[in-house]
């Protein structure tokens, strides 16, 4: 068998190291030939070819860091990677594995993806991947997480939608770490219902940013209404498309066009995704849904939003295999102290409106935000992870999601290149205050989102006019 990869021989004939290696014809078997390459080989993705088991000494690849086998025929995971002295992340996504075996996950695992499985149990030796940062579990048959994964503290993202879980351990909330987390499509959020919070909501919301107009449902838009033209961008769980909406009184709205691709994501379903952006409902920091799609001519579900425009652009880009949980972030993007503390005090709001609904995002990222350096307008989008939580996880929820505000904090800081005269020293001493009080490794001692939003508002008038709370 003939390998390409990175490092093959140069013109010269000069041999060099091979780091990576990827395959994607149908395979029989683990081609031996892979070991030829133990002295360099890291990065092995066989993903797409079939293979169903690995030969018992596959620890010869003593460097290997990272392995992908998705959309294979594995059933059962693999015990020979636990003798992997390097390996940290691994991927058997769409596999319809049933069994982890005790013991068989690699001692030094930082990344687990297992998503779109049938998976009924994890292990209990799962408690000792000490360095487990980002786990993905969605779309298997997971009734329950054993009471050892609570020694995982390095924890920072779980992925549970669509399971069987009946409820969430108390153990989860009180992981230091953990920011991010998904959870819909399992029993313990089916006791929810929209209409328990649409009016307090609405009555509450003087302070958040923007007006709020609660949605239990949606108006529907015939596809015949519909006239969809470019294409604005392609996501694990749908395509969006710029177009425009023919209404009733024959104007024509500009829009955009979301269609959901109908398969199970890293982060969840397309319908439970649906769900929790129409229960969010309308907010000045949101992307609006306006209506629900039907009369599609493939049955396809959608919605039709709200069209941001072209000037806003995205605020960072999503973790690197290398950075796991932790955004990316372009060279040449800087902010000013007064934009970076408004990007933060609007996506408060929009946390804070989408908790007091009982709805977490679940991916509260910069690469999920976009903003506009003219107003400093910011703009949450993607609920692709976003979950519909009970009361009986009031405020467990959204401490932890304080978190994911607190790196978000952390990201922000970083790309912003302040001036540090008199005002914005104090600002950033405030700010670091604040966060300090987010990233604290005790959820129920982290400040809600109502909080934090009138901190930031206050910190960004001290910006804005600082002579009205400092005499000049």
């Amino acid at each position: 068998m003939h390998l390409t990869a990175n490092g093959t021989k140069d013109g010269e004939g000069r041999n060099e190291e091979t780091t990576k290696l990827k395959l994607s014809k149908p395979l029989d078997g683990f081609p031996s030939e892979i070991f030829n390459l133990a002295g360099s080989l890291e990065h092995l993705d066989l993903s797409g070819t079939g293979l169903s088991t690995l030969p018992e000494d596959f620890c010869r690849l003593e460097k290997l860091k990272i392995a992908f086998f998705s959309n294979c025929n594995f059933t059962v995971f693999p015990k020979q990677l636990a003798a992997c002295p390097s390996l940290e992340m691994v991927a058997f996504r769409g596999n319809q594995m049933t069994e982890i075996p005790e013991d068989s996950l690699p001692p030094k695992l930082r990344w687990l993806i297992l998503t779109h499985n049938r998976i009924e149990a994890l292990p209990r030796s799962i408690g000792n991947c000490a360095r487990l940062q980002k786990c993905m579990l969605a779309g298997n048959q997971l009734r329950s997480l054993p009471h050892e994964m609570a020694a995982c503290r390095k924890l920072g993202l779980l992925r549970l939608s669509a399971n069987r879980i009946a409820a969430l351990p108390d153990w989860l909330f009180e992981l230091p770490e953990l920011a991010f987390l998904s959870f819909a499509g399992n029993p313990c959020c089916r006791s929810w219902s929209p209409a328990t919070t649409s009016s307090s909501s609405s009555a509450k919301d003087g302070g958040r940013g923007g007006t709020t107009t609660p949605f239990s449902s949606l108006p529907g838009v015939s596809w015949q209404d519909l006239d969809v033209y470019d294409l604005l961008g392609e996501g694990a769980s749908g395509v969006i498309s710029k177009g425009l909406w023919n209404g009733v009184d024959s104007s024509a709205q500009e829009v955009a066009i979301k269609l959901f691709k109908g398969d199970v994501t890293s982060d969840g379903t397309p319908a439970d995704e649906m769900l929790a952006c129409i229960t969010a409902g309308s907010h000045a920091n949101l992307i609006d849904p306006l209506g629900k799609i039907h009369d599609h001519p493939h049955r396809a579900e959608g919605l039709v939003m709200q069209l941001v425009p072209p000037h806003f652009k995205n605020l960072g880009f999503p973790p690197s295999l290398q950075s796991c949980t932790r955004d990316c972030f372009s060279e040449d993007i800087q902010l000013t102290t007064r934009q970076g503390v408004r990007i933060l005090q609007g996506i408060a709001a929009a946390a804070w409106h989408l908790h007091s609904r009982g709805v977490a995002h679940g991916d509260l990222y910069a690469h999920n935000i976009l903003y506009s350096s003219d107003d400093e307008h910011a703009l949450l989008g993607d609920f692709g992870a976003a979950s519909i939580y009970t009361t009986s996880y009031h405020g467990k929820v959204e401490r932890l999601e304080v978190l994911a505000f607190a790196h978000l904090m952390e990201d922000v800081w970083s790309i912003t290149r302040p001036k540090f005269d008199e005002w914005e020293l104090q600002v950033a001493t405030q700010l670091a205050a604040l966060h300090r009080r987010c990233s604290g490794p005790v959820g129920s001692e982290r400040p809600g989102f109502g909080e934090i939003h009138r901190q930031l508002s206050t910190l960004h008038q001290q910006l804005v006019a600082p002579c009205s709370s400092v005499p000049c």
